[in-house]
């Protein structure tokens, strides 16, 4: 092979990004594909669909994030296919670009469980796009409630179901108490905000089940101080533009709403399927491509993935969660891996070892929850700690500052500055 080491990244989230930084410094011909000129702080993302953020402020165009990097090009374009044989990505333009080593971290989507026609009904949060639309859905109610004369469509309005009691939820949830409870109190004159009823849907028998049952605890209790029911053990049985049907043991219970948020599950990424159908590498039910423990497809030492489209067990026989930290992790691994080859070197390859950080969850002011190895804490001390962690895991330095100022003055003022109604869909 003649010229550098051809290495081509799919994807500029977390696992891809960290990948092509990493490699900063090695001796190859890197180009990053995207669809979206910009790479997304995802863990921020429910503080724009609440508006307490602007896109902008957690978003950074990839090509400002690697313009000093000389080895890096970045390109805007869908990839649809892959073709192993002749080392090729094709894109949805029929473009072709070649690799020698090709890194696939494109992420997650929603997963409906089988009932993608709830989708309509309850959107999910995964992009700029989903965030401004749940925005949008969430103060389109509180307006449409102000002008609405029944009482019982006024209560519709002024209801709302956040199904799934992961981090996601919860912090949805959080965030909605808030403004109900705070933000939007002084705001309108012909409802009263605080009357708002905020229900949390959890399949599971706690809200955040990976978490310690202490920790749920504390952040049950958080929650419900911020008037949001919990309902736990409970599954989803439909959901349609009036309301909301979940099964509780042997009860079924109707709640009537017209904004539902959508955080129960996900599904890989689209180009799980396509490698599996190109290289025969298995895939789990969420789609996601099983690896080898350096991270390759099986057969295919040149193809790597990483991220949400990963299936990889840990030592301990656990599936590594589609987290930010695991990403990261597996693109500097990666980065690692890739640099020897193009340095020739024929050693063994590493095997990928995720060190866990511990994992936090915020559910509103001043209050959190956090574990970190043995130790779990909440309230103030692990919501500044998420304040913190959050804040440097910006990728751009302007960004953490705008967030850092913003933060600073929705605790002082209360107000959250982003609340604007865009797009000219209905509820």
């Amino acid at each position: 092979m003649s010229g550098p080491h051809r290495v081509l990244i799919v994807g500029g989230g977390f696992g891809g990004l960290y990948a092509a930084q990493a490699l900063k410094r090695a001796a190859v011909d890197l180009t990053v594909i995207d669809r979206r000129n910009f790479h997304l702080f995802q863990p921020l993302l429910y503080q724009v669909a609440t508006g307490a953020l602007s896109p902008a402020e957690i978003a950074s165009p990839l090509r400002v994030v690697l313009q000093k990097q000389a080895n890096a090009r970045v390109l805007m374009g869908d990839v649809r296919d892959v073709d192993p044989a002749a080392k090729l990505v094709i894109l949805a333009d029929e473009t072709t670009y070649p690799y020698d080593t090709l890194i696939v971290a494109t992420g997650s989507t929603h997963h409906y469980f089988g009932h993608d026609e709830w989708e309509e009904f309850a959107p999910g949060l995964k992009t700029v796009e989903d965030a401004t639309e749940i925005r949008r859905r969430i103060l389109t109610a509180f307006e449409s409630a102000e002008r609405e004369a029944d009482p019982e469509k006024r209560a519709a309005l002024l209801t709302f179901v956040v199904v799934g009691g992961g981090p996601t939820g919860v912090e949805l949830a959080g965030a909605l108490g808030e403004i109900a409870n705070d933000t939007l109190r002084h705001d309108f004159r012909s409802i009263h905000t605080p009357e708002t009823q905020i229900f949390l849907i959890e399949g599971a028998e706690r809200v955040l089940p990976p978490y310690p049952p202490g920790l749920s605890a504390a952040a049950e209790k958080s929650l419900i101080e911020l008037g949001v029911r919990t309902r736990t053990a409970s599954r989803v049985t439909e959901i349609d533009g009036d309301g909301v049907t979940i099964q509780i043991g042997d009860r079924t219970e109707r709640i009537a709403t017209k904004t539902v948020l959508w955080a129960a599950g996900v599904r890989a990424n689209r180009l799980g399927r396509v490698l599996n159908e190109r290289t025969g590498a298995a895939i789990d039910k969420a789609g996601r491509v099983v690896v080898t423990p350096n991270l390759t497809v099986p057969g295919q030492p040149d193809i790597f993935v990483i991220g949400d489209l990963a299936s990889f067990m840990a030592a301990n026989g656990e599936q590594l969660p589609g987290v930010a930290p695991v990403a990261m992790q597996q693109g500097r691994f990666v980065a690692r891996q890739v640099e020897r080859r193009a340095k020739g070197e024929s050693a063994v390859p590493d095997l990928f070892k995720y060190w866990d950080k511990g994992s936090m969850a915020t559910i509103g002011r001043a209050s959190a929850v956090a574990q970190m190895g043995n130790l779990h804490f909440s309230g103030l001390l692990a919501w500044l700690a998420w304040l913190f962690i959050h804040l440097m895991y910006l990728v751009e330095f302007e960004n953490r500052l705008l967030v850092l100022i913003e933060w600073a003055l929705n605790y002082v003022t209360h107000n959250r500055g982003a609340r604007l109604i865009t797009g000219d869909k209905r509820p």
